[in-house]
């Protein structure tokens, strides 16, 4: 049977964690075999700025985090469980991506 890799990836982790409890209901209902949600290292971009922009005065700066959490679930590709998947209500911040394995 067929294996689907599913990564999901957020700013915010909160609706990361909703979706991936989704999947796993999902998974539940139709009876599929599923392991995860795998939390992978979170992803920090940190960007120095100045505080002043006009070049004068002291040299102090800030500095603004983006923060990207991700997870990894596995689970059996079945017919049922992946029309389900489909119709899954995902919110803008998240960004999902389906791999099927054979």
């Amino acid at each position: 049977m067929q294996q689907a890799k599913i990564h999901l990836s957020s700013t915010d982790h909160r609706k990361l964690d909703e979706i991936c409890a989704q999947i796993k209901e999902i998974a539940q209902r139709t009876g599929v075999e599923m392991s995860g949600p795998i939390p992978l290292p979170t992803k920090r971009i940190v960007i120095p700025v100045k505080k002043a922009p006009d070049g004068e005065g002291t040299a102090t700066w800030d500095k603004w985090e983006l923060r990207i959490h991700k997870r990894l679930i596995h689970m059996s590709a079945d017919e049922r469980a992946m029309r389900q998947l489909m119709r899954l209500q995902v919110p803008q911040e998240v960004h999902i991506k389906i791999e099927l394995k054979g």
